[in-house]
């Protein structure tokens, strides 16, 4: 029982960051689906996303055993730093304008799941670094997202356009798992010893949280005065 906090507070971590990392794998599904007759769009957004969920969880797996190997999380930190202020600046628009709207349920299909494992280097990287070794809690909080994510598409976009903060805030916990992700690197354990690494494992994740959001504030503000330049 004593376990069982941290155990769902890493759920919702991850079911947290799948939902602010995948609006963009929404707008595939909607895209890629919306050319088949109306009876057979829900089937295919429905299909399709199954697809991309099963793969999905067999990427982050793969990538979550792949973080044992030395300097691999040192990357994957670096890497995640990058997304989250990338996300705050709203730049995480790649691949949506390429998808294709098919006739064929099948063709949609293929089309979703198909960009939806491309588009999700994001997504898995994060949810492995959040999941660490537990196969259970990672399938778990995918198979509970991703539905979600699906269902309510339009309503979690809407919410987010409106409520900036939440994305902010998404933003600011991806840069606290990066923080994380860093100081557990196999060689950084073996350099620094395990005690030193989980004395300085809290902070290193409040910084790698306020570096992503001082770094995100400051970009932002300087890409909006370089428009009110141009205008």
């Amino acid at each position: 029982m004593e376990s069982l906090g941290p155990e769902l507070l890493k759920l919702v971590q991850i079911i947290w960051i799948n939902i602010i990392l995948s609006g963009d794998n929404a707008v595939v599904i909607a895209m890629a689906c919306r050319g088949l007759p109306a009876d057979k769009q829900r089937p295919g957004m429905v299909l399709g996303a199954l697809v991309a969920v099963v793969l999905r969880v067999v990427f982050t797996v793969v990538v979550a055993a792949l973080l044992s190997t030395p300097f691999l999380k040192i990357v994957g930190g670096c890497l995640l730093l990058w997304i989250s202020v990338k996300l705050v600046l709203g730049e995480d628009e790649e691949g949506g304008g390429a998808v294709q709207q098919t006739a064929q349920l099948w063709h949609a299909i293929r089309t979703v799941a198909i960009a939806d494992a491309v588009m999700s280097l994001d997504n898995v990287l994060a949810i492995a670094a959040v999941a660490k070794d537990s196969a259970t809690l990672l399938i778990t909080g995918l198979i509970i997202s991703v539905p979600l994510i699906v269902a309510g598409a339009a309503v979690i976009m809407t919410l987010l356009s409106r409520l900036p903060i939440l994305v902010w805030a998404g933003a600011a916990l991806l840069g606290w798992v990066a923080g994380d992700m860093l100081v557990s690197d196999p060689w950084l354990l073996g350099t620094l010893g395990e005690e030193l690494s989980q004395r300085i494992e809290l902070p290193a994740a409040a910084i790698g949280a306020v570096f992503v959001v001082a770094l995100g504030y400051v970009l932002s503000r300087r890409a909006a005065r370089h428009k009110e330049q141009e205008a």
